[in-house]
């Protein structure tokens, strides 16, 4: 199962409650297993979840350690806390970096995490799996962003020294940031980095599927861009909304236009070849005008 805190749990993908007696849990992976086989005519991925699912929980052994935290992949609470301090292994020289990516999200999380715990309550680990897992899904949500903005860094930095980026940029109220503006010899990009739990769509320019009840990101990312181009003084050559690998059918999907910003979707894996290469038809920029447009960002960004 993908370690991200809006995963499904095992139960859920079942189809039982977590309190569920053994037989229960038994039959249901038996149904369950019926009902997606791709022989009859079942969903393939829905079949290997089912499967997995039952890899989680299948024996009493394995049920307890997953109940109790240790039994998801034994990353997932190393994925969970901050990624900040693993040390370097590569020493090519890296992007320039300013800001803290995911930081503002990591802390709007522990303060909604104890809000829900109970004011006075002792949280010992905010990050262990199984209380993330029992909270309500609009405090996972903000760990899974958080998460995935720590990992759009993660691939940012490995762009060289040739990219500038700047994270958790401000364009007013700290709802309203942008991710990360990303500045380079193939542009200037404004980011936001997304975890919406599923797979979504792409229609009349903007993402959709049941996983994102109705919120708009590409027109959200649009207005805050537009907000940050004026502040700054500049153009930026394209709006990106990064995603999970298994959120997006094509690595790379462009959505349209805005004043004449191009608006794409892209997964994690695909981010860092789309800024390298550049967008198909877009202008590359360099010498002066590269050294003017990282002037003025470095000048006038602000950060949450």
């Amino acid at each position: 199962m993908p370690e991200s805190p809006l995963s499904a749990s095992p139960y859920e993908v079942l189809g039982v409650a977590a309190s569920a007696s053994d037989d229960e849990l038994r039959r249901a992976f038996r149904k369950a297993l019926r009902e997606t086989h791709p022989d009859t005519g079942g969903d393939p991925g829905r079949f290997n979840a089912v499967q997995e699912a039952w890899d989680y929980v299948g024996t009493a052994q394995k049920r307890a350690a997953y109940d109790s935290g240790r039994g998801i992949h034994s990353r997932t609470h190393e994925t969970f806390t901050t990624q900040a301090a693993r040390p370097r292994q590569d020493t090519r020289p890296k992007a320039r970096s300013h800001g803290h990516p995911g930081g503002w999200r990591r802390e709007k999380f522990l303060g909604q995490l104890r809000e829900w715990v109970g004011r006075g309550v002792e949280i010992t680990d905010p990050y262990d799996p199984a209380l993330v897992r029992s909270a309500p899904r609009e405090i996972r949500r903000t760990l899974a962003d958080a998460l995935a903005e720590e990992s759009t860094a993660r691939t940012l930095s490995t762009l060289g020294i040739g990219f500038t980026v700047w994270h958790d940029v401000s364009t007013g109220e700290p709802e309203s940031k942008i991710d990360h503006v990303v500045l380079g010899p193939t542009g200037l990009f404004a980011m936001l980095s997304e975890d919406f739990g599923g797979p979504v769509r792409i229609r009349r320019g903007e993402l959709i599927g049941d996983v994102i009840a109705g919120e708009r990101p590409m027109h959200e990312l649009a207005v805050r861009a537009k907000v940050l181009s004026r502040q700054l003084r500049v153009r930026f050559t394209g709006l990106v909304i990064v995603l999970p690998d298994d959120a997006l059918a094509e690595s790379v999907t462009q959505l349209g236009s805005v004043r004449g910003a191009a608006t794409l979707a892209v997964t994690q894996t695909s981010l860092a070849m789309l800024l390298r290469q550049g967008i198909p038809g877009s202008a590359p920029i360099g010498g002066n005008e590269l050294f003017d447009v990282r002037t003025r960002v470095a000048d006038g960004v602000r950060f949450v």
